[in-house]
C-alpha cells in the first residue's frame, strides 16, 4: 500500500521517515561520488513505498540542489567547449522526448535504451574505460539530444551523457563538474514542466526541505570519496551503476 509523502504521514511512521532519510542520503552519496546515479536510485527505492507522481517532484528538487551545490564546488572544472554542444543537444531532446510521451507508449522504448547502455558497457570493459577510443566533440549534439528524450521520458538522461563524456577521456573532476551543468538545466525545464502541469505542490515542497539535509550530508562526505578514489576505480564505479541501469531498463 502506498503512502502519502506528506510530513504528518510520515511523522506518524517512523520506519517510513527513517527508510526515505536512509535512502537519500545514499542515492546523494553516490551521486557525489561519481557524478551521477541520484535520481535513479532514489525513485526506485522510494516509488516502492510512496505514489511515483510524488515521488519523482520531489526527488527533482533534491536532485536540483545537488546539482548547484556540486556544480559551484567544481565550477572551475567544467569543460565549457562541451556545454556548447550539449546543452542545446539536451534542450532539443527534452522538447522531442515531450512528443513521444505523448504519442508513444514510452515502455515499449525502454528495451532499447537497455541494450544501448548494456553494450556501452561491455565496450568500455572490453576497451578498458582508460583506453577507449575517443570521440569528436561534435558527437555531443546527438548524444544530447538522445539524453534529453530520455530525460523526458524517464525522469533522466544520464546514460548517453556519460558515455559521451568517458570517450571524451575526461577526468573524474572535469566530468563530474561538466555533467552537473548538464543536469542543472534539465531540472530548471522540468521543474518548469511540472510546475505548469501541476505535479510540483507545496507539500511536495516541504517534504523536500525535509530531506535536504540527508542529501547534503551525503554529497559532503561522497565528495571525500570522490577526492580520494583514483581515475580508474572511477570509471569502473561509472560503469557499475551504468549496467544497474541498463538491466533495470531491461527487465
Amino acid at each position: 500500500m502506498m503512502v502519502p509523502l506528506a510530513i504528518a504521514g510520515l511523522v506518524q511512521r517512523p520506519s517510513l521517515w527513517l527508510f526515505l532519510e536512509v535512502v537519500v542520503f545514499a542515492a546523494f552519496y553516490v551521486r557525489a561520488t561519481i557524478g551521477f546515479g541520484s535520481g535513479l536510485i532514489a525513485v526506485a527505492l522510494l516509488s516502492l513505498s510512496f505514489p511515483v507522481k510524488e515521488v519523482v517532484p520531489v526527488v527533482l528538487l533534491l536532485d536540483l540542489l545537488g546539482s548547484v551545490l556540486l556544480g559551484a564546488y567544481d565550477f572551475r572544472e567544467m569543460q565549457w567547449g562541451e556545454l556548447s554542444w550539449l546543452i542545446p543537444g539536451s534542450l532539443a531532446g527534452l522538447a522531442a522526448g515531450a512528443v513521444i510521451l505523448v504519442h508513444t507508449d514510452a515502455q515499449s522504448l525502454t528495451r532499447f535504451l537497455g541494450l544501448f547502455i548494456l553494450a556501452y558497457v561491455v565496450y568500455a570493459l572490453v576497451a578498458r574505460p582508460d583506453r577507449a577510443a575517443q570521440i569528436a566533440r561534435p558527437w555531443a549534439l546527438p548524444l544530447g539530444v538522445f539524453g534529453g528524450i530520455i530525460g523526458s521520458l524517464y525522469g533522466g538522461g544520464g546514460p548517453p551523457l556519460v558515455a559521451y563524456l568517458q570517450m571524451r577521456h575526461l577526468d573524474k573532476r572535469a566530468f563530474r563538474a561538466t555533467f552537473q551543468a548538464i543536469a542543472l538545466t534539465d531540472n530548471i525545464a522540468r521543474g518548469g514542466l511540472y510546475i505548469a502541469f501541476g505535479l510540483l505542490t507545496w507539500p511536495l515542497t516541504v517534504v523536500f526541505a525535509a530531506m535536504a539535509p540527508a542529501a547534503a550530508l551525503g554529497l559532503y562526505l561522497g565528495n571525500h570519496l570522490h577526492m580520494r578514489i583514483n581515475q580508474r576505480t572511477f570509471l569502473h564505479a561509472t560503469l557499475a551503476v551504468l549496467a544497474a541501469v541498463g538491466i533495470k531498463y531491461l527487465i
